[in-house]
């Protein structure tokens, strides 16, 4: 096929008009191609690889995690027909089961608290947002009707599960009893239970002593899991959830992989938010602290045989840094470490959040509604491209744009897909994808804000998202091959998921 039939056909298979590249930027700061390789295939990126991860104390609310809540079940599944709710965070270890509501929480006395800390029963009528972990949280009671409400909750999105159990306060026994009621709830849709939050900082909450160590955290871990086991045979478990430490990360795979259906881990990219120097600049920078994680997650995967999952990660450690985490450029950040990720092996990933959280990627309340932050869109361009197995990408002449990433995908339908994201801040690009086969048209997605920090008006394929995660393209472009690539201009701080259709 010549290239005036590529385009008479292309034109033909679409409504929207045809997008020249000269049209958008004339003088692009840089040129860059980009060749794949679909026969040399990757790592698998199956349709559960996205997460949302919420406060355990959000369950101090049974309402919010219910059937009732059909707007937040649509933002969910706009993310995927199939994904990973996480039910963790700092508060999972002051979260108490409480099989009769009318009673207290199974709270012990527990002399590792701060002497004068008062932790009191409470009940949350609104969403609940990150923990900051600057205090000791408020305890919660969960409740039979709150795993019950949970489970018409993962049905209307239709999601798994990943719940947090409190071995941080609370006691083998209580957990077991616990276990017992969501796995008979939940069912199928539990992946694992994990037993604590970031254990590795228990000393800084004060729930351990100083001294608390790996062989410390190991006796406790096993004696909640064979506690539960007990009760529970067939009960799925996950580990270590640690904050950073590949330190714990390491023995726990090497103590544990029988025990474990796969590893967990955390990742923030800047803090505190305080430090002035936790900028857009420096989020959309590589970080050598996510190539630590990545070699330590590669390493535990080969020695443990384990899957591994970034079962929490956002941003801006406690919280979220409004100016930085609330902008556009989080959208491009969080997508890109989605593809990082898989790339490396990782098999699935929970941006952390809830409530009015600075990073949160749904904001709202039962009571006000939700809304789709920017990080929300990126992740929204990853559901788009879909299920699939990344192919052989490889650049020309990337030192032109440092910060240009982009990555390569079979779908599971067969066409090829390109998610390309442009963050340098100051050079726009122009990428021509060769993909190494033939093409009946070559249609683009874009994900856009006016500016990198803005924080309400992103759109992907020119159109927000709606209220329950309403979304459809409002403008896709049809783009002109040349010289057997297709080419398409990325302005500064954007990105593009680029299909191309099969003949």
């Amino acid at each position: 096929m010549n290239r005036r039939d590529f385009i008479r056909l292309s034109a033909a298979a679409s409504a929207v008009a045809l997008y020249h590249p000269l049209t958008f930027a004339q003088n692009p700061s840089a040129s860059v191609r980009l060749t794949l390789r679909p026969d040399r295939l990757g790592n698998k990126i199956t349709d559960d690889f996205t997460g949302l991860s919420y406060e355990s104390a959000q369950l101090g609310n049974p309402q919010f995690f219910s059937g009732e809540n059909t707007d937040l079940a649509g933002f969910i599944r706009r993310l995927g027909k199939s994904g990973v709710l996480r039910i963790g965070g700092n508060t999972s270890e002051f979260c108490y089961w409480t099989p009769d509501p009318a009673k207290t929480g199974n709270r012990p006395d527990v002399e590792r608290l701060s002497a004068g800390d008062k932790v009191n029963p409470i009940a949350f009528n609104l969403a609940v947002g990150p923990d900051k972990n600057n205090k000791i949280p408020a305890s919660v009671n969960i409740t039979p009707q709150t795993i019950r409400n949970l489970r018409e909750f993962l049905d209307a999105c239709g999601w798994k599960l990943i719940y947090g159990l409190n071995m941080g306060t609370g006691t083998p026994e209580a957990a077991a009893d616990e276990a017992v009621y969501v796995m008979s709830t939940i069912g199928s849709k539990l992946i694992a239970f994990q037993l604590c939050n970031e254990p590795d900082l228990f000393y800084r909450n004060t729930i351990r002593k100083q001294d608390y160590d790996f062989k410390q955290f190991a006796v406790e871990w096993q004696h909640f899991f064979q506690t539960i086991r007990a009760r529970v045979p067939n009960a799925p478990f996950a580990g270590p959830d640690t904050a950073y430490n590949n330190e714990w990360l390491v023995p726990f795979a090497k103590q544990f992989k029988n025990e474990a259906a796969f590893l967990s881990h955390h990742y923030y990219a800047l803090g505190p938010p305080e430090d002035p120097a936790m900028t857009i600049e420096r989020m959309l920078r590589p970080n050598p602290k996510l190539q630590a994680e990545i070699d330590g997650m590669k390493q535990t995967m080969h020695e443990s045989g384990l899957p591994f999952r970034l079962a929490e990660t956002n941003s801006c450690y406690h919280g979220g840094k409004a100016g930085v985490s609330d902008t556009f450029a989080s959208a491009l950040w969080g997508a890109d470490l989605m593809y990082q990720l898989a790339s490396e092996g990782g098999t699935g990933i929970n941006f952390h959040g809830g409530g009015y959280g600075v990073y949160t990627p749904i904001a709202g309340t039962m009571e006000n509604g939700f809304l789709a932050r920017p990080i929300f869109y990126g992740m929204l361009l990853f559901a788009q491209a879909g299920a699939g197995q990344l192919v052989e990408s490889k650049f020309d002449s990337v030192e032109q744009a440092p910060l240009l990433t982009a990555y390569g995908l079979r779908s599971d339908g067969g066409a090829i897909k390109v998610a390309a994201f442009n963050k340098n801040l100051d050079r726009s690009v122009r990428l021509s994808i060769d993909a190494r086969q033939r093409a009946q048209r070559v249609k683009s997605l874009r994900l856009h804000a006016p500016r990198v920090d803005d924080t309400t008006d992103a759109t992907f394929g020119g159109a927000p998202v709606g209220a329950g995660g309403v979304w459809a393209a409002a403008r896709e472009e049809t783009l002109l091959v040349e010289n057997g690539a297709a080419v398409i201009d990325l302005p500064p701080v954007s990105a593009a998921l680029i299909t191309f259709e099969k003949e």
